[in-house]
């Protein structure tokens, strides 16, 4: 994941879908016991993360930890570990309780019904996690969102289902590598629909070789003919070890310009945008959202990363298919033990701790809380940030502030936020945000 300092390089220098990204997490020395990394964190309030890490193909745009065709005695092995690490997790914690919770993968329906039954089963037995109250999240593919499975996520409480479609054009889908055929995803579509979640979310994927203007309004025409309550778009990203980074080019300007244009198409029809990736219909908000800023996160799975206030971790990060395949085999071999320390993370300083804030803050449409950001930390965000912000709104990607919005120390209410342009190029702005700690450390990860 390349990266550099300046907001101008590029529009698409990286997805911030956390901080830091795990390229700068290394191995913890000596490693820390989960009983005393949780020691003084607040319990009353967490999420709760399941990673699946296997999918029926690998997609060529996909970055994520997964591995395919998995046989069934990996899958079996797999959520024997799983176990073991929520009794371990739970042992270190005492009594947690969960406030939402997502299944994510890879591609969590690829288990069959009765493996995603057993694991419900076993997390809501270990952890005391009462899945059914809160608000749930899993994602699906158009392969594997089958009316048994679904009958699962239905029992068990799933409120929010995740589909990754990317494109209802056969052809681009191919581009892709991703081969699927238009009318699996309608049969897939039509039977959430059936099974009655309360939200449905639908991926589209722009910069597609050989997609054009009409054939993006296609795509966003047909998933909107399903009215879903959510619509993500994402910019095809072409990544080192990963299919279609063998033949990267540029190509930024076509992905702006299909950018605003699947934007506004879908502003015009109503929805209205919560990020530069997310939009959703009026009066909803996220059945699993999660309060990145002050709620604590446990993640379980080889590839789950875990938040508390200054310490993020997990396990060892690859895309490569032979390391993901190693940490996987890895994974389903350790003793319990071994699931009660931390094994590879990053410690936030009090800096990365303001970073992170203003990140994930500044990058939702409705921005940052100048009073909130106080409160927290102290100081007004201009006294910490006031360079950055300074160039973000020198290329007008910060809505104009009074003067006195500007000021020190009187600067304490209003929000600060990217304006339309600014938010077309989060994948800028974010990492232009980076420390310079998190810079080096991501810069000397060798990919693998």
């Amino acid at each position: 994941m390349a990266m550099t300092s300046d907001p101008g390089a590029s529009p698409y220098q990286g997805y911030v879908y956390a901080y830091p990204h795990k390229t700068a997490y290394r191995p913890l020395d000596p490693r820390p016991s989960l009983e005393r990394v949780w020691a003084d964190e607040p319990l009353g309030r967490l999420f709760l993360y399941l990673h699946i890490p296997f999918c029926e193909m690998r997609c060529g745009f996909c970055n994520l930890f997964t591995r395919t065709g998995a046989p069934e005695e990996l899958v079996d092995a797999y959520l024997d570990a799983l176990e073991r690490q929520a009794g371990a997790v739970r042992d270190a914690l005492g009594d947690p309780r969960f406030a939402a919770a997502a299944v994510g993968g890879g591609t969590p329906t690829y288990l069959s019904a009765a493996e995603l039954t057993r694991m419900f089963d076993l997390v809501e037995k270990i952890t005391g996690a009462d899945l059914r109250a809160v608000p749930l999240a899993v994602e699906t593919s158009p392969a594997t969102a089958t009316a048994d499975r679904l009958a699962v996520l239905v029992e068990r409480g799933t409120t929010r289902v995740s589909i990754g479609v990317q494109s209802f054009v056969d052809a681009e889908a191919r581009a892709a590598v991703r081969p699927q055929r238009r009318q699996e995803v309608e049969t897939a579509l039509g039977l959430i629909r059936e099974a009655g979640f309360e939200t449905l979310n639908i991926d589209l994927i722009y910069g597609i070789d050989g997609q054009t203007e009409t054939s993006w309004r296609y795509s966003l025409d047909a998933a909107l003919a399903w009215k879903p309550e959510e619509i993500y778009l994402y910019p095809l990203y072409v990544r080192p070890l990963t299919g279609l980074g063998r033949r990267a080019r540029d190509w930024d300007d076509q992905r702006l310009a299909l950018y605003r244009q699947g934007r506004d198409h879908l502003l015009a029809a109503g929805y209205e945008q919560v990020s530069m990736r997310m939009f959703r219909l009026p009066g909803r908000s996220s059945p699993a959202e999660y309060t990145c800023q002050s709620d604590g996160m446990v993640g379980l799975g080889c590839g789950a990363r875990s938040y508390t206030s200054d310490l993020h971790y997990s396990y060892e990060y690859a895309v490569g298919a032979g390391a993901v395949r190693g940490i996987i085999d890895d994974y389903v071999r350790l003793p319990a033990e071994e699931f009660a320390v931390a094994n590879v993370g990053f410690t936030l300083d009090e800096e990365d701790r303001r970073r992170r804030h203003l990140i994930q803050s500044l990058l939702q449409a409705e921005g940052l809380d100048r009073a909130a950001y106080r409160d927290r930390f102290g100081a007004g965000v201009e006294a910490n940030f006031g360079a950055e912000l300074e160039r973000l709104a020198v290329r007008g990607w910060l809505e104009p502030q009074a003067p006195e919005a500007r000021e020190e120390p009187g600067a304490g209410s209003g929000r600060i936020r990217l304006t339309a342009e600014g938010l077309a190029h989060s994948d800028a702005v974010g990492p232009a945000l980076f420390s310079g700690r998190v810079r080096a450390l991501m810069a000397g990860y060798q990919e693998r």
